[in-house]
């Protein structure tokens, strides 16, 4: 199915102009007829009849009006037959007997452009999304403005099989509105289903922190790729898997964002302790490098100044005592040695 624009309809206006001068002309019409119709003789009727059919008639022209602001587009179909669309704001007139095409009028999705306010009731659906029913008429424009979708939080294993909660904000807008009203059910529904598809597939790649020996690329080698610390390249991997999948909706995906990111809380706590072991880890790594870095320095200055001769037994009864006081978690107390070293 393509989109086939209407360009030559831009004429309302003109039209109710002219249904209102015919109703004008109609109304003076019957009151001449009553008065002075006799003079008519025989065409009495046929003329009389005529205009009553047009004033009982003459405004279902008025039906064909359709206003269209910006970034607004209207899809028409006449007896069931897609004759094309309306784009870009203007008073247009159509067919009257042309219909509206929008299934996803009523569907109400947790994104900007579907605000009612908070006065309508909401149903969560089993795919996460949120649907606001409102008891106001839906409109059956389609809108061609960029909207942003925010789904719910999902919880999601991945490659190592930790559980996470991740949530996207996804960023797009109608750019066929023949292929998103015809080829899908429903293309709000539609893409929000992708959105958590593609999330979940993606996400199943990469560990939440950097793990050794993991491949996030496909490549077959083994890379530093991480939820936490690729966010840019997972955003751009979701993005460039939704939009392959709703290409045929008509949609175009412009951004994907994460907007959310944290363990489960089932594991959470775990995962916190793991980390600050790794943490202390590494911190008592730095401080046994530099209180070996330290000792060596002190033991090559002694030697070099021939302050003190230290045989083997001193010498590594000196640098246990040295490593206990740069490596220990509390300040040393100082023991003065009066006496004599042997």
């Amino acid at each position: 199915m393509n989109e086939k624009i209407l360009n030559k309809n831009k004429n309302g206006m003109a039209v109710l102009l002219l249904v209102i001068l015919g109703y004008v002309a109609g109304i003076a019409g019957v009151v001449f007829m009553a008065a002075f119709g006799y003079f008519l003789g025989w065409l009495f009727v046929p003329v009389m009849a005529i205009l009553i059919l047009w004033l009982a008639l003459g405004w279902i022209l008025l039906c064909g009006l359709k206003v269209l602001k910006p970034q607004e587009a209207l899809v028409l179909t006449l007896f069931g037959k897609y004759v094309g669309t309306l784009k870009g704001e203007g008073f247009y007139w159509v067919n009257p007997f042309c219909t509206a095409v929008n299934p996803a009028a009523k569907t109400k999705l947790n994104q900007s452009g579907d605000v009612d306010g908070g006065h309508g009731k909401s149903i969560v659906l089993n795919a996460g999304q949120q649907v606001n029913m409102s008891a106001e008429m839906p409109s059956k424009k389609v809108s061609l403005k960029i909207m942003t979708l925010n789904n719910a939080r999902q919880k999601i294993n991945d490659c190592l099989g930790n559980p996470v909660e991740i949530g996207i904000a996804v960023m797009w807008r109608v750019t066929d509105t023949a292929k998103a009203v015809f080829n899908v059910d429903n293309y709000k529904e539609y893409l929000s289903l992708q959105c958590d598809s593609a999330l979940r597939n993606v996400v199943r790649i990469y560990p939440y922190d950097v793990a050794p020996n993991v491949d996030t690329t496909g490549d077959g080698h083994a890379d530093d790729g991480s939820l936490r610390g690729s966010s840019e390249v997972v955003a751009g991997r979701i993005r460039d898997e939704i939009q392959s999948k709703v290409a045929e909706a008509g949609l175009e995906i412009i951004e994907a964002r994460i907007t959310y990111l944290a363990y489960a809380p089932e594991i959470a706590a775990v995962m916190l302790q793991r980390q600050q072991a790794s943490a202390i880890i590494d911190a008592r790594k730095m401080i046994v490098d530099g209180a070996v870095g330290m000792v060596e320095m002190a033991l090559e200055r002694l030697s070099q100044g021939d302050l003190v001769n230290l045989d083997e037994e001193r010498k590594a009864a000196m640098v246990s005592n040295l490593l206990v006081v740069l490596c220990g978690n509390h300040d040393a107390q100082p023991i003065v040695n009066t006496g004599s070293l042997y």
